[in-house]
């Protein structure tokens, strides 16, 4: 997936009934600029009010998760975020002509397949990851309800349901990475059981509720059919044809996955946590989760960023490095006083970190400042210049070889001054695909995780030697 911002090329529009409200919807996906999140805007009330996807604007988990903001309310709102998510989508504004998200056929499907029929654009902004440096767990002993947060390269989910229940025990759900989110999750349809059914309905719920939208779940063998009508009354569904053979599922309704219900508990938990504001980089694992505790864990999650951004970027600095000073030696043509790398501890197909220990034994501190030495700005730049050379020609057979020259240096700030004792950590990510030798990358230098620099490069490769 992509490293950098998308948005949908094109709006999208799909009509429904609200789950527990009944009401006609229309709603219509658009594409919005970077950094703009996800936000939904109640088209149909005065001054067309807009509400932030954001945890912190829940009002209630009853059933769904609602948001309220600026006097409006939109209910029902984790299958659509699920599916942006999913889909790798950034940056969307949802108007909605009603206030709840249509429901459809339960699941997150319709809307991953309306989003894709869209189309999807690189914006140029970085994605901003929420990168978990440490393990959160969160329990509600009184429900039973467990979350663990672990770090991970990727945002990787397993649950666990247990309703004590024949029709369902035990289920468990797994999704490795977020890729697997299009075929394996987001076809998996709500769910509710049949002894449910009266409490919903009596509760002002469900009035958009049908077979076509939910699994009904039957957990006991002494149904009557005059209990079967009594509810299909209840719920405005008198003509509703409705049949029962004994523990299973409501008119023998076939499942898609042995456990759906499970997948349709992660699903709700991709949608709920999408109110944290940030793509995730965490394995997560939830036991007995449902929305309540889906949104407080968010909260708990949103506070993480905020004491993470306090601390500054972590990186491990203390883990093997996937090249050593020998290894770069090989591949790069600079030698003393010009080598400024000392070692790369990540490299994948994106982006490269690099690090470079600043010491007072270095030639330019007799110049640069006697008795004030500051490590010079235009060197923290070829440093980074060199990281990216290595990320460039880490891909290239016989690098030593090659040599790389700068193009064009853009966007460059210090933001603090670097000095001997500094061990400065660049991070530099593709900014797009490289072409005829091309490379252009954008790179944040940390020094005790908080940035010291930044700057956008573009520099070529060139096969320039023989051996």
């Amino acid at each position: 997936m992509s490293d950098q911002q998308q948005t949908i090329k094109q709006s999208v529009a799909l009509l429904g009934v609200g789950l527990h409200t009944g009401e006609k919807v229309n709603i219509e996906i658009c594409p919005a600029p970077e950094n703009h999140g996800y936000k939904f805007q109640r088209i149909d009330l005065e001054n067309q009010p807009i509400i932030n996807a954001d945890v912190d604007l829940v009002i209630s988990t009853e059933r769904g998760t609602t948001l309220e903001a600026n006097g409006a309310r939109v209910y029902t709102t984790e299958h659509v975020l699920a599916a942006l998510v999913g889909c790798g989508i950034d940056n969307a504004l949802i108007k909605l002509t009603g206030p709840e998200i249509p429901i459809l056929d339960g699941s997150a499907l319709p809307y991953v397949q309306a989003i894709e029929s869209a189309g999807i654009e690189v914006q140029e902004a970085p994605r901003n990851y929420f990168e978990l440096d440490e393990n959160i767990p969160w329990e509600d002993t009184d429900k039973q309800i467990e979350f663990l947060a672990i770090p991970d390269k990727v945002y990787r989910l397993t649950v666990m349901v247990d309703y004590n229940s024949p029709v369902l025990g035990t289920q468990h759900a797994s999704m490795y990475h977020i890729g697997e989110f299009k075929s394996e999750i987001a076809p998996c349809r709500t769910f509710v059981f049949l002894r449910e059914l009266e409490y919903l309905a009596g509760n002002n719920l469900i009035k958009g509720g049908d077979l076509d939208n939910a699994i009904v779940l039957v957990d006991r063998t002494d149904v009557s059919n005059e209990e079967l009508t009594r509810l299909a009354k209840l719920l405005g569904k008198e003509n509703l044809e409705v049949s029962i053979e004994g523990i299973g599922v409501l008119n023998s309704l076939k499942l898609q996955y042995e456990n759906e219900p499970a997948r349709h508990k992660l699903l709700d938990i991709v949608g709920d946590l999408a109110l944290v504001g940030r793509p995730i980089k965490a394995h997560i694992l939830a036991a007995r989760p449902g929305h309540s505790g889906n949104v407080r864990f968010a909260k708990v999650l949103k506070e993480q960023i905020k004491k993470q951004q306090g601390k500054g970027k972590y990186f491990d600095l203390s883990k093997d490095p996937i090249y050593s000073i020998q290894d770069i030696e090989r591949m790069v043509p600079h030698r003393y006083p010009f080598l400024l790398v000392d070692k790369v501890l990540e490299l994948n197909e994106n982006s490269i970190v690099g690090v470079k220990n600043v010491t007072m034994n270095e030639p330019m501190f007799t110049g640069h400042f006697p008795g004030n030495p500051v490590f010079p700005g235009v060197l923290q730049i070829e440093a980074m210049a060199q990281v990216g050379g290595i990320f460039a020609l880490s891909g290239v057979e016989d690098a030593h070889l090659y040599s790389t020259y700068f193009m064009k240096i853009d966007k460059v700030k210090f933001k603090s001054k670097v000095v001997p004792g500094d061990t400065l950590v660049f991070e530099l990510k593709l900014l797009s695909p490289i072409r005829r030798g091309l490379v252009e990358m954008g790179g944040v230098a940390y020094v005790n995780g908080k940035p010291v620099m930044e700057a956008e490069m573009l520099a070529q490769v060139i096969k320039d030697k023989t051996e």
